[in-house]
């Protein structure tokens, strides 16, 4: 039912919910004029055709996978230490799988060659992000020093089918998470040996609520700066968050919550971050309504069920992050169940410990990482 005003205050003919329709369109069209007119940046190193491309409107998968494909060399090439890694003696496979709801989804693994993983990885990227840029770095890593890596697009992310970094329901997308990984670790190559999730961001919001639906089906998480909570002073005003609460109701795709620039805020290296540019089908618009909805209940409820979470932890927060509060990293090792847990904090670090920072911080969080993955790989098998 749609609300009315008192009489003395009745200066519109039609319903409020109406009004605020009105005016976020009128919004949503004055700044589609403002793009309309603003210069764009052109890359180095990209041609015409190139720049074509990724001037095209990627809110479906078609337009984020072809300007992956035609850009993906040039990703691979920018002067990045997570670029420099070989990859001689591992085997990289992508592919797409449709999902139990229909969605094709892309899927990406880094192998050992040479030999047996030790333990499998399950990565869950962060917000409006994809498992084909930064991540391919840390991968690679990681599956040199002898781990299995797997990861996946969510639906409306990267490469996958949906709206782009459009989240309509969290518990949803965790459960598209759990059904993937659950393959994969079915798989008669992989099915005894350990298995962990790795978390960044968002995607450690993602990694604990698998935590929380399948208590007992992970030998441990990494989490990198997890989404436990959005830092305050990335969140809207409480009324305009209200505001915007009620909008989603009936503009839910819509992108008008108001962001601060999120590389500026999470890249402390200055050159790391003018390389996000070059992740071309990253999400760089601002949220969707319903999207930053699901995340703030999300938050909310994972700073509920921080006694809940049982599992082995690896817990990384840079101490200067403004994107993720690193005091609710501290409420989770201390509110944790869990036994075996471990919390690193990094002095003057920003959010985005493994790609964002100076090349001796990324080696020093990268060391931590493997230490703890053989120490706890080594747990579980015996060896």
């Amino acid at each position: 039912m749609a609300l009315k005003l008192a009489k003395p205050y009745r200066r519109h003919p039609f319903p409020l919910d109406e009004q605020l329709r009105a005016k976020f369109c009128f919004l949503t069209k004055r700044k589609k004029s403002i793009e309309a007119m603003a210069p764009k940046k052109r890359l180095q190193g990209v041609d015409d055709k190139l720049q074509k491309l990724l001037d095209a409107k990627m809110d479906g998968a078609p337009a984020r996978r072809r300007a992956r494909e035609a850009f993906k060399e040039i990703q691979l090439g920018i002067d990045h230490i997570l670029f420099k890694t070989p990859t001689d003696g591992l085997k990289i496979e992508e592919s797409y799988e449709v999902n139990s709801r229909g969605l094709e989804i892309f899927c990406k693994s880094w192998l050992p060659e040479a030999s047996r993983p030790k333990a499998i990885v399950c990565y869950c990227h962060g917000y409006g992000d994809t498992c084909t840029f930064f991540f391919e770095g840390i991968a690679r890593k990681l599956a040199s020093y002898g781990y299995g890596v797997f990861a996946m697009d969510y639906p409306g992310f990267g490469l996958s089918d949906g709206l782009h970094c459009h989240i309509p329901s969290f518990d949803i997308l965790v459960d598209d998470v759990i059904e993937h990984y659950s393959k994969v670790k079915e798989n008669p190559e992989f099915h005894t040996l350990p298995s962990f999730l790795f978390g960044q961001s968002l995607g450690g919001a993602v990694a604990l609520k698998v935590h929380l639906k399948q208590p007992r089906a992970w030998n441990g998480a990494i989490l990198v700066a997890p989404m436990c909570k959005i830092a305050d002073d990335m969140v809207p005003p409480w009324a305009l968050a209200q505001i915007l609460i009620g909008v989603a109701k009936f503009l839910p795709t819509k992108k008008l919550v108001p962001q601060k620039n999120l590389a500026e805020a999470a890249f402390k290296d200055l050159k790391k971050r003018e390389m996000t540019a070059y992740n071309v089908i990253a999400y760089k618009d601002k949220p969707r309504l319903q999207t930053a909805v699901e995340m703030l209940r999300t938050t909310e409820e994972i700073e509920r069920r921080l006694e809940e979470v049982s599992l082995p932890l690896l817990i990384l927060h840079g101490e200067a992050d403004i994107v993720t509060d690193p005091s609710v990293s501290k409420a989770l090792h201390e509110k944790a169940s869990s036994s075996d847990k471990k919390l690193i904090l990094y002095m003057d670090a920003y959010h985005s410990l493994l790609e964002g920072e100076p090349d001796e911080m990324i080696v020093r969080v990268f060391g931590d990482i493997i230490s703890w993955l053989n120490e706890h790989s080594e747990k579980f098998t015996g060896s």
